[in-house]
């Protein structure tokens, strides 16, 4: 028998605010170099008698991102209280919501082998997030509070995912719109960004949906992309044997690469959902609903559409630069700040070729790349002929080690390139009587040495000379030579 998997996709993503969401204490993202417990107050820390107040800045991006993301907007929203106990849930509830959320009925469109299919979303929902747990070797465990009462954004997508392939296509999607938005800062190593995966199996062709297992807390799109095909794999290998699948919660454990069982799945009646008496109904008026569209920024499917449309570039350089705002942003920095009339192609072959391989090898973003007013210094060098290609290619290596210009390394290092023409001559006549076997079986018919020969005037000039020049100067006297 086929089967085809079904996948819907949990995603709580931390919401980049100053403070947390019902009290004033500050938000670190980094919480990992914080002294446990530094920003707690009585509220986070669940004291009895303490009220929360609502984070207006939080609900403000939340409907930012449901607009995004094409949801409605109702109304009104309230929060409620999800009763479970966790010992990093210091008020033994969490304040989330069920019955009204802040954002429904919407979707994204993602790109696959097939062509563009819609992920439908059910809704998105504010809640905080609990602390941390430390379990430490003597077999007790402490807990943190610093992340405890940090807004949340969990935006919870329909069964609608069939493949690894669509949800990773999914998530980074997701991923890429809420940092376009400044929602999230989208640093996965943070933990400011957690999936959770709904993945079921059934015969190809039903509409059936079955029992599922939810896999909890997944921080890295490797890990759910792993953690899904393993899930998909071995539901279908236990009904192939006869058994029968168990809705529960699953763990991922990295290590083994594999899920292990946590706890029977809850329904929401098991957390006996209430709205929070403490926390009076939002009620969003249309007005400020439109004021928030209308600030939204350009979105990375109408940035890719703008890229190819006004600069004439490839679905596929439109769509590297714009997965990420920092890199659109940049490459248009670089564009602005030109003073020759280098093509936006060329441009963004030297960010998507030569600066993502260095940034590779330096293990640093677009942030640790020379700025783009010294990268535009650099294509002008070589766009005017004081540096060929190579050399600049060379010069952009020692810009990201050392942080200095191209000018002042072309400079310094003496790199300008050589295109006097009288000079180019020589070297290349000298070349040519440096290697007779190799002229003479040129001119025998074995043209491929004349790349070798190329390679060996330019290895004379170090590098340095104008290949252009040199290719007409090599042809020239080799020609002559052959008339001789």
């Amino acid at each position: 028998m086929k089967y085809e998997a079904v996948i819907g996709l949990e995603v709580h993503a931390q919401i980049h605010t100053r403070s947390k969401m019902f009290c004033p204490c500050p938000v670190v993202e980094d919480t990992g170099d914080l002294p446990p417990n530094t920003y707690v107050c009585p509220v986070c820390a669940g004291m009895p008698g303490t009220l929360p107040v609502i984070n207006r800045r939080a609900i403000e991006m939340a409907i930012k991102t449901g607009l995004a993301l094409h949801c409605e907007i109702p109304p009104v929203s309230c929060f409620a209280r999800k009763s479970y106990f966790y010992p990093d849930l210091p008020k033994g509830y969490q304040i989330s919501q069920y019955e009204l959320p802040l954002c429904v009925n919407g979707y994204l469109d993602i790109e696959t082998e097939e062509g563009t299919k819609r992920i439908r979303i059910t809704r998105a929902h504010m809640e905080e997030d609990a602390g941390k747990l430390y379990h430490m070797g003597d077999g007790s465990s402490r807990v943190d509070l610093n992340r405890a009462g940090v807004p949340l954004l969990e935006i919870v997508s329909e069964p609608d995912m069939r493949s690894v392939a669509e949800v990773i296509a999914y998530a980074t999607r997701l991923h890429s719109y809420l940092v376009y938005l400044g929602v999230n800062s989208g640093d996965m190593e943070k933990g400011v960004m957690r999936f959770e995966a709904n993945v079921s199996v059934r015969p190809a062709g039903s509409d059936a949906l079955n029992p599922r297992h939810e896999i909890k807390n997944l921080n890295s799109f490797r890990a759910l992309a792993r953690s899904v095909a393993y899930e998909i794999e071995s539901q279908i290998a236990t009904l192939e044997q006869g058994g029968v699948i168990v809705q529960q919660t699953m763990g991922w454990d990295e290590s083994r690469g594999i899920t292990v069982p946590q706890r029977g799945k809850e329904y929401a009646h098991d957390y006996r959902y209430f709205p929070d008496p403490d926390l009076p109904p939002l009620e969003i008026s249309r007005a400020w609903v439109e004021e928030l569209r209308a600030g939204l920024p350009e979105l990375p499917d109408a940035r890719r559409a703008r890229f190819i449309r006004d600069y004439g570039l490839s679905a596929y350089d439109a769509g590297l630069l714009v997965a990420e705002r920092a890199v659109a942003d940049y490459y248009e920095s670089t564009l602005s700040q030109l003073a020759s009339a280098a093509e936006p192609k060329a441009v963004a072959n030297w960010i998507t070729g030569e600066v993502f391989r260095l940034m590779n090898e330096n293990g640093c973003t677009i942030t640790g790349a020379p700025p783009p007013s010294q990268l535009a210094e650099l294509i002008d060098l070589v766009q005017d002929g004081t540096i060929n290609l190579n050399t600049g290619k060379r010069v952009l290596e020692e810009m990201f080690t050392t942080g200095r210009s191209a000018r002042q390394i072309v400079e310094e290092r003496g790199l300008a390139q050589i295109s006097d023409t009288a000079a180019l001559e020589r070297i290349v006549a000298q070349v040519l009587n440096g290697h007779p076997t190799e002229v003479t079986q040129y001119l025998s018919g074995k043209v491929q040495l004349f790349g070798w020969l190329m390679g060996q005037v330019m290895r004379a000039t170090q590098g340095k000379a104008n290949p252009q020049l040199v290719k007409e100067l090599l042809q020239a006297q080799l020609e002559a030579r052959r008339s001789g």
